[in-house]
């Protein structure tokens, strides 16, 4: 049985080259081949001009030529593969998660508003891919922060309530991969709402510090597991007041990689979701972002 690749959506643009470098060192640490993928995607306008002109050749992709240059730059690649395929990203792209260990892309590529501050593309291969997608940020301020003295950590977000095993597994092996310390982050609703009816007694109040306790006490037993499996990764517990999505966000500043979960899919709700959290995650992380698809119901 061959071993899947890591696969590396490219554009031309920066963004897709810093991906590609990401995508090399996993591809590296995985001991995986690379597989760098292009998506011709060409305008009504520009398609009438490529039929009349006759198809490209499969190996006339300029694109792929700059990524070629790039790669010569490096030394010790694994096997590396390159594609070009012709249609949406958006649709071609998480397809290419159906066969792939990972899949990793640039958190804008070269189309749409210079604004946004994720793309279309990156959502979708993000909400849609069978595979955890990495979606690597422009670097700004705080992506250029200094690692703090021991490392920067791996982050995960943890739900206390309804926990994903795949995205603690990849948590962990991701810590593992690059010998450094996972710190988990749980947050817990404060402070609680209570809706009340005219003439309701109001509840006893609620003791936060319990609150606190008992979610902590959950956290530690679903994390008992993923620690006797990985006895050498060092795993550090944040049990944290109020907004998960900003507690991630702040965590990602000094951060190698944040994981995040995406929704398992519901009766009433069959289409695949990222949640809130998640997305809000992807727009504001720092540092590169993991979206881990949810473990199918029979091995979760």
């Amino acid at each position: 049985m061959s071993t899947q690749p890591v696969v590396a959506a490219v554009d031309g643009s920066q963004d897709s080259l810093r991906a590609l470098e990401w995508a090399l060192d996993a591809a590296r640490r995985r001991e995986a081949p690379l597989r760098i993928v292009h998506v011709r995607q060409y305008t009504p306008w520009t398609r009438s001009q490529v039929l009349a002109a006759g198809p490209p050749g499969p190996d006339e992709d300029p694109v792929l030529d700059q990524v070629r240059g790039h790669m010569e730059l490096h030394t010790a690649l694994p096997d590396v593969e390159y594609v070009t395929l012709e249609g949406a990203p958006g649709v071609l792209l998480p397809e290419m998660g159906e066969t792939a260990r990972l899949l990793v892309l640039g958190s804008r590529g070269r189309g749409g508003f210079a604004s946004l501050l994720l793309g279309s593309n990156s959502l979708a291969a993000a909400r849609d891919a069978e595979c955890p997608v990495v979606v690597v940020p422009r670097p700004g301020d705080d992506a250029e922060a200094p690692p703090s003295v021991a490392g920067r950590p791996v982050v995960v977000g943890l739900n206390a309530d309804s926990p994903d095993e795949a995205t603690l597994a990849f948590a962990f092996a991701e810590a593992g991969l690059r010998g450094t310390r996972l710190r988990i982050v749980s947050a817990y609703p404060w402070p609680l709402q209570t809706w009340m009816l005219p003439g309701e007694m109001p509840p006893p109040d609620i003791d936060q510090d319990a609150v606190e306790h008992e979610a902590r006490v959950l956290t530690e037993g679903f994390l008992a597991a993923h620690r006797e499996r990985h006895p050498g990764v060092t795993a550090e517990t944040d049990v944290l007041p109020g907004d998960a999505a900003g507690h991630l966000v702040e965590a990602s500043r000094d951060a190698e990689l944040v994981v995040v979960g995406r929704h398992r899919r519901r009766l009433l709700a069959p289409a695949r979701m990222m949640g809130s959290v998640t997305q809000a995650v992807l727009l504001h992380a720092a540092s590169p972002v993991a979206v881990v698809p949810p473990a199918p119901p029979e091995e979760a």
